[in-house]
Formats: structure tokens, C-alpha cells, sequence
């Protein structure tokens, strides 16, 4: 079946609460038999929801203009939460059950870890709130998606403007900023009106279920079970001490490629004299390019990626009212990850097809496991698929790069130290702003520039008003849209530089390693996860230290004065 056929009814929602209500009257049984079944039974109905969730969700983002989308994005902003108690009353009736342990040794002691902080992050007292939360933030999406930018004659969005941005012209990659920007300005007011009223809402549901602000809620809710707020301060610190100084040096190295005394920020998106690695066809050439790649890979990689063209599961133009950036989702009913993004020509295209793809993967490679809460791991070691995709890829950027292959890799992997600073920052800016739920937004964009420059000391926005007044965040969508994951990207950077470490070591050992973490889904925690696929926790005392000394000398053996 390929997505274009795909139907779509929205889900009656009574008629869900009558087969939960008399699932929960079967699992008060003593039966283990009887128990699974009813467990069985629950997956389906969560998989049949989740599935037209998920297809309403693609829909309203390949065009948000569309009052049809829009009134089915509505439906599941307010429809969500209800599926969401019907989780939390399963959970709670599975661990209060007399064949927990037989259940346990069934499922895992994941299943209950899992099913333990549902019941700890949420409650029916607290519906309204999601419901509120839900509706701010889809009205982020859309506003972010309406943006209609004039710059050298034509209209563009936020995702056309980045071409621009790398140009060897500096004055247009100024330029080309300060457009970006000034769609932001323009909409300041309801940029900070939605997120003061989103930190206000989650402060109030975190109060509502017993805790002083939202953080710890904020983490049960990403399902952290292994570490916390403490453990994450100390990895900041570990990229404070490391990786801000590599960082910053870095980018002294670039400005002198560059031939500059001083780079702005306008510079920092053009790495060479001779111009940024760009792919070298368009977006049907690359889906070639990656067809083989993934062919040359391994016999699992290529029947994943016949699947996913085979079945229109690739939306990667860029359109009018289509929601900026890129993300992988799953429909779990027909067994298919779907991955959007919005092409652009720039070196981004070529990550989508490694990045998102590395998420599909892993989904296309955990659909048979149950229960369903297996299906995806929790996002720290989702990111880890990902970004360690990237890199187990590289041998095939010549496929997509031609003679600019080594340039793309320089860049890629100093990009990837260089993200983790800024990864940080937003962790940290987010834990300071539920701290003080009741700042003023201008208090906000103060708290945002001075975390900003703590990690990020290169920075000078050269009098671009809107970010020299702290207002960068409000691009980031997750800071609205899912709060504390930021740090996870970091987390799984960490882990994916080990595999980059390790495939140089031995290739085919890695890969397995690779497969096999794939393929376990989201059966155990992220630290558990990590450790069995044989890797180091990045909450590891001075990891990232040993990490980045092997990175360093890769970089310092390339002569980039060439590219």
C-alpha cells in the first residue's frame, strides 16, 4: 500500500472509551493468560489511534493552510489526552496486578518503568492543560509555517532562506539573516504571548500533580528512569570545560579560512573560500544516490529503503504553507515510518536522507515488537540512531558530494562538536525558565543571551536587533513543542561519536553493534541500551574529553586551507 492510499476516518472516540472500559474490567482477571490477551487487545487500539494521529499530524504538516488538516490537527489536540488517561489507566491496573512479576518476566522490567512515570506525569485532573498545551503549540507550527518572506524578488519561506545563507556573498548571507529575522520580529508579540502562556500552563499542570515546577515532570514525561537534572548539569559542565574551548577554536580556524579577523554570525553557516559542500543534483538524483548507498550498505538497509520509496513514504520538497524543518514519524498500523522534510539544495538534503533515515530505520526494524510501547526507544537513544547513521554513511558521500566528499566530512564532523555547545544552551535556558515560571518574556530573551554566551563566546550577532535582545531560541520549535529534549541530541552525540570512533577501529563490529541496538527498540533504557550495544554512558566521568582527542586529530590531519 503506498501513503497516497492510505484512508483516513477520524477515530470515534466513545466507541474507544467502550472497548478500554471493558479491557479494564478484564484485567482485574487473575489470569495470566487472560491478562496478555487484554494487553494484546489494548496495543491494537493504541496502534489504531496512533496511526490516524500520526496521519493527521503528516497531513496538517505538509500543509497547515488547509482547514480540513487543521480541523483534524484541532480533533487530536484535544483527543490525545483522553487516549492518554485511558495509558495511564492500563498502566496503573498492570502494576497494582497480582501477576506483576509473572507480567514482568513477560514484558520486561521496561514495560513498568515506563508504565510507572505515565502514572507519575499524568492524571484526568490535568486534561484541560494538555489540551491547552496542545493547541499553543500547534499554533507554533502554524505560524512558523506561514512565514512568506520577500527577498530578491520572491517570496520564500523560513527553509528557502538558508540556501542564502550559505552564500559566498557575504553581504547575502546578511542579508539573508536579517530577513529570516525580521519575520520573527514581526511576530515577536505572539511568539512570546505563546510562550508565556505554554510555560504557564505546564507550570500549572506540574503543580497540579504534586511537584514545584515543571522540571521534574518534564523528565517524567520524556521517561527518563536512569538519570536526572543532576546527571544532566554534570554532562553541561563536561561540555563547558571541553567542548567550549574546541569550539570556540574551531571556529578561530574557520574565520582564517575565511580570511577574516572577526566572523560574525551571518559567517558561520559558510565554512570555505570556495563554498559550502553542496550535493550535485536535485532531490530525485539524491534519492538515487541514496537508494545505492543504502543497496551497499548492508542486505537490512536495502530492503528498508526500496520499502520506504516503494511506498511514498519520502515527503522532502519544499512548499508553500508546509511546516519548516524535518522529522521522522511511524504508522504503526500499516508497519511504516514516514519522513518529511523540506530540501533546500544545501548539504542538509544529504542528512535527511542519513539522519531521519537512521530513525525509520530503526522503527522499520522494531514494528514486530510488543508491547507497543517498544516501538520507539525514548529520544535520547532515538537521536543515537540517527546522528550514528551520519556517520556510518560516510564512506558513500563522494555518491552525493563528488570531489567536495572530504570537504562534507570536515564539516560534518565539526559540526557535530560544534552542536553540542548550543545543544547545552538550550538545556540550560530551559531548566532556568521553568526555575521562574513567572519571568516577564523580557526576562526570558535576558535569561537566553546569557546562556547563549557562557557556551557560545564566539558569538557576535553585529547589531542584528532582534538577536542581539536574546530572540535566537524562538526558532528552536522544540523549546515550544517538546520541552528537555534538546539535550538528548547532545546526549546521543556523544554515543554517535563513539561509533565514528569505533567504525574507524572495525567497521563490521560496529555495524553489528549498530543492528543490533536498532533492532531492540525501546526494550530497555537509554542507559541500558547504550551499555548492551557497548558503548559509554555520556554521564561517564571526562567521556567527552577522551571523545573529542581522537576527533581533534582527524580534523588536524585534514589541510583544510585546500577546500
Amino acid at each position: 500500500m503506498k501513503f497516497s492510499k492510505l484512508p483516513y476516518t477520524r477515530p470515534d472516540m466513545e466507541e474507544f472509551q467502550g472497548e478500554f472500559s471493558h479491557i479494564f474490567e478484564q484485567l482485574k482477571s487473575d489470569s495470566l493468560i487472560k491478562l496478555m490477551e487484554n494487553l494484546d487487545k489494548a496495543d491494537q487500539l493504541r496502534s489504531r489511534f496512533y496511526t490516524k494521529e500520526s496521519l493527521a499530524s503528516i497531513h496538517y504538516t505538509q500543509d497547515s493552510s488547509n482547514k480540513s488538516f487543521c480541523a483534524e490537527k484541532e480533533f487530536f489536540d484535544k483527543s490525545t489526552p483522553q487516549m492518554e488517561e485511558w495509558e495511564t489507566q492500563l498502566a496503573s491496573l498492570l502494576l497494582k496486578s497480582d501477576q506483576r512479576k509473572a507480567l514482568e518476566e513477560r514484558l520486561g522490567p521496561q514495560f513498568f518503568r515506563l508504565a510507572e512515570m505515565k502514572i507519575q506525569s499524568f492524571s484526568s485532573e490535568i486534561v484541560p492543560q494538555v489540551q491547552e498545551e496542545n493547541r499553543l503549540s500547534s499554533e507554533y507550527v502554524k505560524l512558523m509555517a506561514s512565514a512568506s518572506i520577500e527577498f530578491q524578488g520572491e517570496k520564500r519561506n523560513l527553509s528557502q532562506l538558508t540556501p542564502f545563507e550559505e552564500s559566498r556573498d557575504r553581504n547575502i548571507r546578511k542579508e539573508a539573516l536579517e530577513a529570516r529575522f525580521s519575520f520573527f520580529q514581526e511576530n515577536g508579540e505572539d511568539l512570546d504571548r505563546i510562550y508565556h502562556e505554554l510555560v504557564k500552563v505546564r507550570h500549572h499542570m506540574a503543580q497540579k500533580l504534586g511537584y514545584d515546577n515543571f522540571i521534574p515532570l518534564g523528565y517524567k514525561r520524556m521517561m527518563r528512569s536512569d538519570y536526572g537534572p543532576a546527571e544532566v548539569a554534570t554532562f553541561r559542565a563536561s561540555v563547558y570545560k571541553h567542548l567550549v574551548p574546541l569550539a570556540d577554536k574551531l571556529y578561530q580556524r574557520q574565520w582564517k579560512r575565511l580570511g577574516l579577523e572577526k566572523g560574525m554570525y551571518w559567517d558561520k553557516p559558510f565554512r570555505f573560500p570556495s563554498g559550502n559542500a553542496k550535493p550535485k543534483g536535485d532531490k530525485d538524483w539524491m534519492v538515487a544516490q541514496a537508494s545505492r548507498m543504502y543497496q551497499e550498505l548492508s542486505p537490512e538497509t536495502h530492503a528498508f529503503f526500496t520499502f520506504m520509496k516503494k511506498a511514498e513514504l519520502l515527503d522532502l520538497e519544499a512548499r508553500k504553507n508546509k511546516a519548516g524543518g524535518g522529522y521522522c514519524t511511524a504508522l504503526p498500523d500499516y508497519k511504516m515510518p514516514f519522513i518529511f522534510s523540506n530540501f533546500n539544495g544545501t548539504s542538509r538534503d544529504v542528512g535527511v536522507l542519513t539522519h531521519e533515515a537512521g530513525h525509520a530505520f530503526q522503527v522499520y526494524s522494531s514494528f514486530d515488537l510488543k508491547p507497543m510501547d517498544y516501538l520507539w526507544p525514548t529520544y535520547e537513544a532515538c537521536e543515537v540512531h540517527s546522528m550514528s547513521m551520519d556517520f556510518f554513511t560516510w564512506p558513500w558521500m563522494d555518491l552525493f558530494f563528488e570531489a567536495d566528499a572530504e570537504k562534507y566530512r570536515y564539516a560534518h564532523l565539526s559540526d557535530a562538536l560544534q552542536f553540542i555547545p548550543y545543544g547545552v544552551t538550550v538545556d540550560e535556558f530551559q531548566h532556568l525558565v521553568y526555575q521562574n515560571p513567572l519571568a516577564s518574556p523580557a526576562d526570558r530573551h535576558r535569561l537566553w543571551k546569557q546562556t547563549e554566551k557562557k557556551y557560545n563566546p564566539w558569538i557576535d550577532y553585529g547589531g542584528i536587533d532582534y538577536l542581539e535582545k536574546g530572540g535566537f531560541w524562538q526558532r528552536q520549535s522544540h523549546i515550544y513543542q517538546n520541552p528537555f529534549y534538546y539535550i538528548d541530541y547532545t546526549l546521543a552525540q556523544s554515543c554517535a561519536l563513539q561509533y565514528w570512533h569505533w567504525i574507524n577501529q572495525n567497521r563490521e563490529q560496529a555495524w553489528q553493534s549498530y543492528l543490533k541496538l536498532c533492532s531492540q527498540g525501546g526494550k530497555d533504557s537509554f542507559v541500558g541500551l547504550i551499555t548492551q550495544a557497548g558503548l559509554k554512558t555520556p554521564f561517564q566521568h571526562d567521556l567527552l574529553g577522551d571523545i573529542i582527542v581522537d576527533c581533534e586529530n582527524w580534523l588536524n590531519s585534514i589541510d583544510d586551507s585546500q577546500f
